[in-house]
């Protein structure tokens, strides 16, 4: 009887339900912490529209991975369904313990794991995600979709803009002196993931200037390849959706008929950039 992989991911992968849903690809949410109460990210849970009010009313907000436990127990309902291996996509190791539970939750695992730091946030590690979904339908082993996982999370580019420094310094994800300088100079900042870490790109005087360069920035990562490409807000409706609206008139023959995806930034991640972040991730397709 042949093998069937099946790939998993967590919630910060920002995957559309019905693009996992189509690709059979498991879902496992992270937590969110506002004030006392404790919520799943997605569906039914914590909402970036709960983050961001939070957010604006200095409630605390932290967020936390699944624990082992939980990775474990997902592992147990794929095989139970029929999985005979497992692809287990995350966020940035340096970013979140999420993947470091997936690899403890593998050794007990009752079919082979893999277990794959993607090395970058958001819808880069969704794509990730879709390639080894993509690479597993069409027959490859665990390890095929893995190495497909990695080398697209390796070419995405993942840039973003926020109104400020601060909530990305209160999770302990830049240094205070970097918020400090970003503040005390008036700055718009311009980021990336680099080697699964956030780094700064640029800095803008102004908000509008930002997200012109970011639009920039975005056409050059997809050079003259195929590409995906995701523009994600927290709080930001109306530039997200006229930023989309440039990018796909821009990259139109690139994007092969595949539209801009554009939506709200999931909980998680939202609760460390803050209110008004716009982002964008260029994926190229390698297949």
């Amino acid at each position: 009887m042949p093998g069937r992989t099946v790939v998993v991911t967590d919630s910060t992968a920002s995957l559309p339900p019905e693009a996992a849903a189509e690709h059979g690809i498991v879902v496992v949410p992270l937590q969110v912490v506002i004030g006392a109460e404790v919520h799943d990210e997605g569906e039914g849970g914590a909402t970036p529209e709960m983050v961001a009010a939070a957010l604006k009313s200095f409630t605390p907000v932290s967020t936390s991975r699944p624990s082992p436990a939980v990775m474990a127990e997902v592992y147990e309902r794929v095989a139970a369904d029929g999985a005979t291996e497992i692809v287990s996509v995350h966020i940035s190791g340096d970013m979140s313990g999420t993947f470091e539970s997936a690899q403890l939750a593998a050794r007990s695992a009752p079919v082979p794991v893999v277990a794959v730091d993607s090395r970058q946030v958001g819808v880069a590690t969704g794509y990730a995600a879709l390639a080894a979904a993509e690479v597993a339908a069409a027959g490859g082993t665990a390890e095929d979709a893995a190495a497909a996982a990695r080398a697209r999370a390796e070419v995405s580019s993942s840039l973003f803009y926020v109104d400020t420094l601060e909530y990305l310094r209160r999770g302990g994800r830049i240094g205070a002196a970097a918020a400090l300088l970003g503040g005390a100079l008036a700055v718009k900042p311009l980021l990336t993931i680099a080697e699964g870490r956030v780094e700064s790109l640029e800095r803008v005087r102004t908000s509008q200037r930002a997200i012109s360069r970011l639009e920039e920035l975005a056409v050059e990562a997809a050079g003259d390849r195929p590409v995906d490409v995701c523009v994600a807000h927290l709080a930001s409706a109306d530039r997200a959706a006229a930023l989309t609206g440039r990018l796909a008139d821009r990259l139109g023959e690139q994007l092969e008929g595949r539209e801009v995806w554009c939506g709200e930034l999931g909980a998680v991640l939202g609760a460390h950039v803050g209110p008004g972040m716009l982002a964008v991730c260029v994926a190229p397709r390698l297949f």
